[in-house]
């Protein structure tokens, strides 16, 4: 019978050495070298990357593409050996361009592995030593101190005032302040104050835990597994261009096989049948679909790009033009994951402090907007308290304001800057003479400092229940005053309430000859300053962002490690659809999936959640039909980013790890660059559509023709399989292309997100399809036929159908500029100078195609006459008018 897995967090320490096979000398090397052979080295598992070879194989699996391979197979086997190649030339072409423009594959695992630590200091026989975290086995016994990245997960065996950024795999802005004592066995991850997780980091303090986890037993070794076991979906993209390619496909193969049918009964040969099915199935096909698809999305890329949104794979363009839901992380993602002293509050006032992060430029002011004055004497004395009881530095570098030591003193510090006061000169007028550290067991740290005028101090900050009871007086006024605890503790309160983590600062004075400062200097008789609350803010930027999201009809859901309470001011001053309901982790664990699936939809707020709950979210949100964008910074977020159909990563302030496994990186760490991304999106769906709709039309003007030659009895057809391709790829590559540089259009962001399901050929462009492919037809049949019937040759004849064709595809192009707006003005034929660019280039080509000796053996042309010019251009120009009527018919019923 198995035994059941040790909660290590719920254990003593006396339990755990014997869980461990340990001791508090550490594990003799024979014991470390015997289970190092069993378990392994601590490192996380290492996928086989997929191969170039592979990537580039795959880029034939396409039904389309199936199809073309077909036909070069056909040919080959009538010995139509020019057709074959390059039937197979444009097949391979398609391939490297989707190749190419793929870039580099998943790279999640990697970079969750670079994260570990790479030395260790342990104790093993009795000894400390120093060795590669590789070697770290289960009851090792690790020491650490600030700066250290813990090796492997730990359970803290002793400590003295340790605290751990664990913001990578919890979310919580602060630092976590550790104990030795263990905590109830449901605990959430960022609450198990008896454990140091791999991958975190060591901020203050000093400690030594034993190795429970080591590899893909760890924390983030689980994580490194999630990632591996998350499929990643296909975009609304590509599940549509799948689906409309069967679609084309098995309409081809049938008309395909009705032609054949149709054919052999009119008394064709079945080699001249085969050659003319060949010749349908090449013109039906949209070759040119794949490189203009992979293009216009590389210049939606490269748009991005400039709106610092990095797109890591190519469909996530188009992709985030359909998101419904964007699920956010808050630590770094909506806030600055720099902890700001927002409010202060002494015995007569109460101030508020602006500016957000480590940035020292902002004022003090009071709760009527005056800025805070010399009325107050208590505020001076805080403000000096905090930058002399601090261990941190502020420093300014290229990258901005940081912060030497813990986060929260940093946030202290920068107040104080903008009180008025230098660290540097503060700490020169009143010299530290000792202090007490801070420590989980006591939750305060007092300083002790002399003037150079004969006086002496103690400053003490901490938790407001311990000083509390430490404190007889207040300062107010130019005095202290017997301590209000009703008053205070009603402060702290509603301070609290706010989601503001709270300290209390207080003072005593000792005479001039005291050198030592002990805990019985502190135990009472101390003058309360004040209160301080700090909190992560939210980005003003990301404020502004979330209201863009909202008329754009996305709805934004916070998704974070943090506490309830802090979720929910954050979320209040978001201004969040429904900021004031905060779903739990434990809550989450405890409710059915019928009714998690209800409260996912209802709830904004996620507080307290783990990697699988994030994960869980995610697809809940997409299996009601949400296409859901993850926004993230830390490792916990990457199974829910892999997972999310536009995972997103901060560029800046976010872990590889998280980068890796998402699609989108934003340069500048900017919530808002998201709402910019979504807008490149949607301008990308819209000329991707536009591209669709130019280029289906031509392929189906060039099926008809083929069709239309069997059925009339004609034994020649208009056009060769060559001269086809050569139109379907010139004209995709510059008429086609031309519509990816097409701006925004007017109102773009006021409009709800499509359906994902809604398919990318709908009713309406299937109408415009087939309306333009007979004009197409009927023009360039008819002249063929004319041509003909004048004693034209065939090979002329063939040329003048082949201009005929582009010259109809050159006014259509600029219908093609407006799904359904009228065209016929100065801004519809001169306003995307790419399309004018693109039918000059054209028009190059097919004077080359129609003069040039070598493309005229190639394709079976000859020269024609200005006469005939001139008929073709009169004929063709009427598609541009036809199209623009049946444009003011549809909009006049609408």
């Amino acid at each position: 019978m198995q035994s059941e897995p040790t909660i290590w967090h719920a254990i003593t320490v006396d339990e755990l050495w014997q869980a461990t096979a340990s001791q508090p000398q550490g594990l003799a090397a024979s014991e470390v070298a015997l289970r190092l052979q069993r378990d392994g080295e601590n490192r996380l598992p290492e996928a086989p990357p997929r191969s170039a070879l592979m990537r580039f194989l795959l880029q034939f699996h396409n039904v389309l593409i199936y199809a073309l391979i077909v036909a070069a197979l056909v040919t080959l086997a009538l010995q139509h050996w020019l057709d074959a190649s390059v039937i197979i030339g444009v097949v391979v072409i398609n391939a490297f361009i989707g190749f190419i423009q793929e870039g580099k594959a998943e790279d999640a695992l990697r970079a969750i592995r670079q994260m570990l630590s790479q030395h260790a200091v342990v104790l093993r026989d009795g000894r400390q030593q120093r060795v590669e975290a590789a070697q770290l086995v289960v009851g090792d016994i690790v020491l650490l101190q600030p700066g250290d990245k813990v090796p492997a997960d730990l359970r803290i065996v002793a400590c003295k005032g340790i605290a751990a950024q664990e913001a990578v795999l919890t979310g919580e802005s602060l630092a976590v302040e550790k104990q030795t004592a263990s905590v109830a066995a449901t605990a959430l991850l960022g609450d198990r104050r008896c454990m140091l997780y791999s991958g975190t980091m060591i901020t203050r303090g000093q400690g030594r835990g034993v190795v429970i986890a080591t590899a893909a037993q760890t924390e983030i070794g689980r994580i490194s597994s999630l990632v591996a076991n998350v499929d990643s979906v296909v975009t609304p993209l590509l599940r549509q261009m799948n689906e409309f390619s069967r679609w084309l496909t098995a309409a081809i193969i049938a008309v395909a096989l009705l032609t054949f049918a149709v054919g052999i009964w009119r008394g064709y040969s079945a080699s001249d049948m085969f050659l003319a099915v060949v010749s349908l199935a090449v013109a039906a096909i949209p070759e040119g679909l794949p490189a203009i698809m992979t293009i216009t999305l590389a210049i939606g890329v490269q748009r991005m790009a400039a709106r610092n949104a990095i797109i890591r794979r190519l469909p996530a363009v188009e992709t985030l033009g359909a998101v419904t839901v964007i699920c956010s992380d808050k630590t770094g993602t909506l806030t600055r994951n720099e902890m700001t002293l927002s409010h202060m509050v002494t015995a007569t006032e109460g101030y508020s402090v602006s500016g957000s992060g480590y940035d020292p430029h902002g004022e003090i002011s009071t709760a009527t907007g005056a800025k805070a004055g010399s009325a107050d004497a208590a505020l001076p004395l805080l403000l000096r308290a905090i930058v002399l009881c601090n261990d941190a530095a502020l420093e300014q570098s290229p990258q901005g304001w940081q912060v030497n030591g813990d986060p929260m003193e940093g946030a202290l510090l920068v107040a104080g800057v903008k009180g008025g006061l230098e660290q540097h000169l503060e700490q020169q007028r009143y010299p530290r003479t000792d202090l007490i550290p801070f420590e989980s067991q006591h939750r305060f740290m007092a300083t002790l400092h002399h003037s150079h005028s004969g006086e002496a101090y103690i400053l003490v900050k901490g938790a407001p229940e311990e000083l509390l009871k430490r404190c007889q007086q207040q300062w107010q006024g130019e005095q202290p005053q017997p301590l209000d605890l009703p008053f205070w503790q009603q402060q702290i309160a509603l301070l609290a309430a706010r989601g503001e983590r709270v300290l209390a600062v207080a003072t005593r004075a000792v005479a001039h000859e005291q050198r030592e400062l002990t805990f019985a200097d502190v135990a009472d008789d101390l003058i309360l300053l004040g209160l301080l609350a700090l909190i992560d803010p939210p980005r003003e930027e990301a404020i502004v962002a979330v209201a863009s999201c909202r008329k754009a009809g996305i709805r934004v859901k916070m998704i974070t490690g943090d506490h309830a309470l802090t979720a929910r001011a954050i979320a209040a001053q978001l201004q969040l659809d429904n900021s004031q309901d905060v779903l739990t982790g434990l809550e989450i664990e405890a409710m059915d999936r019928t009714l998690l699936q209800q409260r996912v939809v209802a709830t904004d707020v996620f507080a307290r959640v783990s990697p699988e709950h994030k994960l869980l979210l995610v697809e809940l949100l997409q299996a009601q039909g949400e296409v859901v964008a993850m926004t993230g910074d830390g490792v916990n977020d990457a199974p829910a980013l892999k997972r999310a159909d536009v995972g997103t990563a901060m560029g800046r302030g976010g872990t590889e790890a998280a980068k890796e496994a998402a699609e989108m990186v934003l340069a500048d760490d900017n919530f808002a660059s998201i709402t910019h991304a979504v807008e490149e999106g949607r301008t990308v769906y819209d000329n991707l559509k536009k591209a669709i709709i130019f280029i289906l039309p031509t392929n189906g003007g060039e099926a008809l023709l083929v069709l239309a030659a069997i059925l009339f009895g004609y034994s020649d057809l208009p056009l060769t399989p060559v001269q086809i391709l050569w139109v379907n790829m010139i004209t995709a590559v510059t008429l086609a292309l031309a519509l990816a540089f097409e701006p925004a259009e007017p109102g773009l962001m006021r409009r709800a997100p499509r359906q994902s399901s809604e398919p990318m050929i709908n009713r309406y462009l299937i109408g415009r399809t087939l309306y333009v492919s007979l004009i197409l037809v009927a023009g360039t049949f008819g002249l063929f036929l004319w041509q003909r019937e004048g004693g034209a040759s065939l090979e002329y004849a063939r040329t003048v159908a082949v201009n005929t064709l582009v010259l109809f595809e050159i006014f259509y192009l600029f219908n093609a500029r407006y799904l359904s707006a009228p065209v016929l003005n100065w801004q519809g034929l001169t306003g995307n100078r790419y399309v004018l660019i693109a039918i000059a280039i054209l028009l190059i080509f097919q004077l080359l195609f129609t003069y040039w000796q070598p493309l005229q053996l190639l394709f079976g042309t000859v020269a024609i006459s200005t006469e005939t010019w001139l008929q073709m251009v009169l004929l063709t120009s009427t598609v541009l008018f036809l199209v623009e009527a049946e444009k003011w018919i549809k909009r006049s019923f609408r």
